[in-house]
């Protein structure tokens, strides 16, 4: 009797440890799986934060370019509306003058524009026509020896280059030129270097004749050595190549840029078997 007493508490007291351990298992396990969640919501919020940086970042630099592409249009436009209102051709000829060059042979002389930053530049026909020999003298008075590339006498275009590099001027619809708007003329009359003259457009779409092609009528001034520099608008782009005025009258001519570009890339095709333009 007294043995199956003691068999009984014994019972008893190993289902209470039993209970006991299996609680305590119970509550481990809960715990574990609490700090497993923690973990996991801690790598997610990590996550979620590194990604709401990243963001961040992202913007920032996003609005850091389009400050410095603002300021750059700001500028842009700027100066070209100091142009517009006022006159004032400084803020737009400083880089097409760099881009100009005066082209010296032992018959004429007369200018030429970069068109490509490796040195290809665009005259007129005649300015090179007869020549034995021609060079041309960059805006910093370094001279360069030139090579024709092709020439058509019709449109009077010729295609040449330089060695080196360069800043050049880029092209404008011509189609978009308006008369009355303001233009400027670049070139090197009688020998004076990088000069500019103002006027406005008195007519598009002009046909001269024995040319294919359609010329800006201006009344700013081309004199003699004009010939193959840029006629540019405000933007400081150019719309045409000055090619020559009537005698005696303050009416001259500009081969429009849509149909320069043309012949610019038909000759290139032919001679490069590439288009520069």
């Amino acid at each position: 009797m007294k043995q199956n007493k003691i068999l009984i508490f014994a019972l008893v007291l190993f289902v209470i440890q039993l209970g006991v351990f299996i609680y305590f298992t119970s509550k481990i396990n809960q715990t574990n799986d609490y700090v497993i969640k923690i973990n996991s919501d801690v790598k997610e919020l990590d996550n979620k934060f590194n990604l709401k940086n990243e963001e961040i970042q992202g913007t920032i630099n996003q609005l850091s370019e389009s400050l410095i592409n603002t300021q750059s249009s700001l500028e842009s436009q700027i100066s070209s509306l100091k142009a517009k209102t006022s006159s004032d051709f400084s803020g737009i000829i400083e880089d097409a003058v760099q881009a100009v060059v005066t082209i010296r042979t032992d018959v004429s002389q007369g200018t030429g524009f970069i068109i490509t930053d490796d040195g290809y530049l665009v005259t007129n026909y005649h300015v090179i026509d007869g020549a034995r020999y021609a060079d041309a003298l960059t805006s910093d008075s370094n001279s360069k020896q030139l090579t024709l590339i092709g020439y058509n006498p019709e449109m009077d275009v010729a295609l040449l280059k330089i060695p080196g590099s360069y800043n050049s001027i880029e092209f404008d619809d011509s189609d978009n030129v308006k008369i009355g708007e303001k233009v400027i003329a670049i070139g090197n009359p009688l020998g004076l270097s990088f000069s500019v003259t103002e006027g406005i457009v008195s007519a598009v779409h002009r046909k001269i004749q024995n040319s294919p092609g359609g010329y800006i009528q201006t009344d700013a001034a081309l004199n003699s050595g004009n010939s193959g520099g840029p006629l540019i608008n405000t933007n400081g782009r150019v719309i045409g190549i000055n090619n020559f005025k009537v005698k005696g009258d303050n009416i001259g001519f500009a081969l429009e840029s849509n149909f320069l570009v043309e012949e610019i890339n038909k000759i290139s095709e032919e001679e490069l078997n590439q288009t520069l333009i």
